[in-house]
């Protein structure tokens, strides 16, 4: 074989390898996206779009919650109430089509509080298997066919979950273990009528991994604090991130944040707590959102953020503290996109563009928003996406020294709700240079 044969055909291998790179890189497995930053490397991404403007296809869907779409190669999964049957649902839609292609009746059950559902918590997915988890300790695995591979009802071997609002964490995909963040009430109590725990299990927050293969338990850790009554309570996502080679899963609740060995579960960090005068209300939601080498946690009710390093040891002080007046967000789970941190106030209906290693602000802006939000941002192609409880999503451009709105599509139903069951929560995923878009009654593919 002559040399220039040799060339070619290592060309040809190298771009034909190069072609099925992308369909990885493109997907989007869990609720924070491939990075679990909410950002990604799509492209070509439309910054002007309405119900009729650039959709490649629109679903109905069974019912509404804050569970976000999440997309594997041709798949797309979510989960959903069915109210008139009272049932609890894993469905798979095409992505190419938007056809339903299975759906799962996996548990009886809707909700505990007017505020919620018991479908929120996201799917979560890899090349072989999708996992939905629902409020009330119920653990499945499907193929991409829709097959059973097993389930679980976690409440016969680790209890109810003891939060007093629905359970919202979701469950995560990560290097061949799923991972649970269950940060709870540390006894049994009853909330509107609904009993929460399991009299006679033992009621610590733990971190709990299992093989998603089998769905058997790998290693349950304690995950202790010294918060009080409700500031127990998380419902943010556990998190993992890479930094100096060192797999680290971030967990944040009970008024301080901890990384632990992601292997192992075993704790490495934690913070003191923000909470030193133990109020006992302050229920924790935003996850953690790594990069740059920090993690950012933010504290409840209108309170900072804080930013910590990632190589850190033992106790920790934060490296830096947010000014609560100018960058706070109580809801919404922060944004790590192109070297930046972005934070969304749900209450100010404002956006942050923060400097990783000192907090500095390099911008902040207004959104136009007419509803609260509480959807977090997700950001590829220069542009961050957020939506508002009405399924207004407004479009900000990412880079710069100046806050610029690009666009505002009104993706809802017509429908003006409050802060009920029936508002929009849900990130939009991003995969397949397209926008995956969860409103009151639909899901959308949006594209170029």
């Amino acid at each position: 074989m002559s040399p220039s044969t040799k060339l070619q055909r290592l060309l040809t291998t190298t771009l034909s390898l190069a072609t099925l790179l992308p369909s990885f890189a493109a997907d989007w497995p869990n609720w924070r996206g491939p990075n679990q930053d909410g950002s990604t490397t799509a492209k070509n991404l439309p910054a002007k779009f309405s119900k009729s403007e650039a959709v490649k296809w629109a679903v109905s869907v069974p019912g509404m919650s804050a569970s976000c779409p999440v997309i594997v190669g041709d798949k797309v999964f979510l989960t959903a109430p069915v109210a008139s049957e009272q049932k609890l649902v894993g469905l798979c839609y095409d992505a190419n089509s938007g056809k339903e292609l299975w759906r799962k009746a996996i548990s009886d059950g809707l909700r505990w509080d007017d505020r919620s559902n018991m479908a929120n918590p996201s799917p979560s997915a890899d090349s072989e298997r999708v996992v939905f988890l629902f409020s009330n300790a119920q653990l499945a695995a499907y193929s991409h066919s829709g097959d059973e591979l097993w389930k679980r009802d976690l409440t016969q071997s680790h209890g109810a979950f003891g939060t007093q609002w629905t359970y919202g964490s979701s469950p995560l995909l990560d290097n061949g273990k799923l991972y649970l963040q269950v940060l709870q009430r540390n006894e049994t109590f009853e909330f509107q009528g609904f009993p929460k725990g399991t009299p006679g299990k033992d009621m610590a927050s733990y971190i709990l991994a299992i093989d998603p293969a089998t769905g058997k338990d790998l290693w349950k850790v304690t995950r202790p604090s010294d918060a009080v009554s409700e500031s127990l309570e998380a419902f943010s996502s556990p998190v993992i991130t890479t930094h100096e080679g060192k797999r680290t899963l971030l967990i944040v609740g009970g008024d301080c944040i901890t990384g632990h060995d992601a292997d192992t579960g075993k704790e490495l960090w934690r913070s003191p707590s923000w909470n030193s005068e133990k109020i006992a209300h302050w229920r924790l939601v935003p996850s953690v959102t790594a990069g740059g080498g920090f993690a950012l946690a933010c504290a409840p009710k209108k309170n900072p953020v804080y930013g910590f390093k990632l190589s850190s040891q033992g106790l920790t002080e934060p490296a830096w503290t947010s000014d609560s007046k100018e960058v706070s967000s109580d809801v919404s789970t922060p944004l790590f996109y192109e070297g930046s941190f972005y934070v969304l106030d749900s209450d100010r209906k404002a956006i942050s563009r923060i400097e990783p290693a000192t907090g500095k602000v390099i911008w902040r802006g207004e959104l136009p928003s007419r509803a609260k939000l509480e959807a977090s941002p997700t950001a590829a192609d220069g542009k961050i996406y957020c939506m508002n409880f009405w399924g207004e999503v407004f479009v900000v451009k990412a880079a710069g020294d100046q806050f610029e709105l690009l666009h505002t599509a009104d993706m809802g139903d017509g429908s003006k709700p409050s802060g009920n069951d029936q508002s929009v929560r849900a990130s939009i995923g991003i995969a397949q240079d397209s926008l995956f878009i969860r409103t009151q009654d639909k899901l959308y593919r949006i594209g170029n």
